[in-house]
């Protein structure tokens, strides 16, 4: 009798564990798990409408990060050899464009200028003396030329008038002739009268003397005659003489003009050679003061004082701190949207990814591997393809670096807006 009641009391147990535990889930309804369904297929199209943005958002640009700050490095040389008497400068110092940096002996070229600048002078003196002879010269030439003329003419009248006395003293032995022609026909008729004391002694004496007189006067016309004769020959030789000098004025005038004015004109060049001399010695002189061609930083001092160097020898280099620009090198299959003027934002690693902005300039007319020292020789057969890549320049927007805080070097990560 006591198994059965066992029995019975096992139930009253179990119904008792069964009212302590909680009471199954009310089944899902229909509405529930369609709203679950919705719920996750719209989160799962909001994620791939993210993707899809995100993707298509990734089409509007291009980027790298084979990107580097460039600038131009200014290697600074003597232009003039000498002894270095001062250092301004150190390394890793600023300089603005103009400083200077260092100093040469200046004392040399100072002498220089100053022989340059004495010979200066002389040329000008030269030119004053050689300008005033033009007048002068022409001067005299034009009085040359007016006194030979009036030579001319005076030796013209003077022939004129010994030919006129020529043939006055030729007259003057007709004259002459006529009265001893006369005078011999007198004593030819007075000397049978004579004879015959027709007439007296006195007077044939008389016509005696008379003819020897006529003949003697015959013969000193006939003299005359000559002498104007040989005065007529002379003052035609003036005459010539005084046309070859009046000739050789007019000719030789212009050329001594000509002369005095070449020499003026030499007189003028060796002016501009001295002063180009003097500016020159003047160039030198300021090249001892050797200064910063732009505003930078000293790097690779390599001058000290009481260093001699001579004219073209490397002394520092100024890495600039402005006119800056990217040199990125995108692949070839990243350049088929790419073109000069599109905008560029510039992350620089080295100032915690702080942004700058900047446009495309220029693509580069070949690829780095083609520019390099040993470019590829694909005809040898070992040809492998692989995507080249080509530096594209990008220049920053105005006012993007006042603060210097840009060096050449610096990676970048730069992204072009294609789109």
């Amino acid at each position: 009798m006591a198994e059965p009641d066992q029995q019975n009391q096992q139930p009253a147990t179990d119904d008792k564990q069964a009212g302590n535990s909680a009471p199954p889930p009310p089944p899902e309804t229909p509405e529930k798990k369609a709203r679950r369904k919705f719920i996750i297929f719209g989160v799962v199209l909001l994620l791939v409408l993210i993707a899809l943005f995100f993707y298509w958002r990734s089409t509007f640009t291009e980027n790298t990060d084979d990107a580097q700050v460039d600038g131009d490095l200014y290697a600074v040389s003597a232009r003039v050899g000498g002894q270095v008497i001062k250092v301004n400068v150190t390394d890793n110092q600023e300089v603005k464009a103009g400083d200077v940096i260092a100093e040469i002996d200046p004392r040399d070229y100072q002498v220089a200028l100053e022989q340059a600048e004495a010979e200066l002078a002389n040329a000008k003196a030269s030119y004053v003396q050689a300008s005033s002879n033009v007048p002068i010269t022409a001067t005299q030439t034009q009085t040359e030329s007016a006194t030979t003329g009036s030579d001319v003419a005076s030796a013209q009248a003077g022939v004129a008038q010994a030919l006129k006395q020529v043939a006055a003293a030729q007259a003057r032995v007709a004259q002459a002739q006529a009265n001893a022609t006369k005078a011999a026909l007198d004593v030819e008729r007075y000397t049978p009268l004579v004879e015959k004391d027709v007439i007296s002694k006195q007077q044939f004496d008389q016509a005696v003397a008379t003819a020897a007189g006529t003949q003697a006067a015959l013969l000193e016309a006939q003299s005359n005659v000559i002498a104007q004769q040989e005065n007529v020959r002379q003052m035609q030789s003036k005459l010539a003489q005084a046309r070859s000098q009046a000739s050789q004025a007019n000719i030789n005038g212009p050329k001594q003009v000509a002369v005095q004015q070449a020499k003026a004109q030499g007189a003028t060049a060796d002016i501009q050679q001295a002063q180009a001399k003097v500016d020159q010695a003047r160039l030198n002189l300021s090249y001892t003061h050797i200064t910063a061609p732009t505003a930078g930083v000293i790097n690779k001092k390599n001058v000290a004082v009481g260093q001699n160097i001579s004219i073209g020898q490397n002394m520092l280099t100024i890495i600039p701190l402005d006119n800056l620009w990217i040199t990125a090198n995108f692949k070839e299959t990243q350049l088929q949207k790419m073109k000069p003027g599109q905008k560029v934002e510039i992350k620089v690693d080295a100032l915690g990814g702080r942004k700058y902005e900047g446009h495309v300039t220029q693509i580069g007319g070949a690829t780095g591997s083609r520019l390099s020292l040993f470019p590829p020789e694909n005809a040898t057969g070992n040809y492998v393809k692989v995507v080249q890549r080509i530096p594209v320049r990008i220049d920053l927007e105005p006012n993007q670096n006042n603060d210097h805080l840009l060096r050449p070097g610096f990676s970048v990560d730069p992204d072009v807006a294609i789109k």
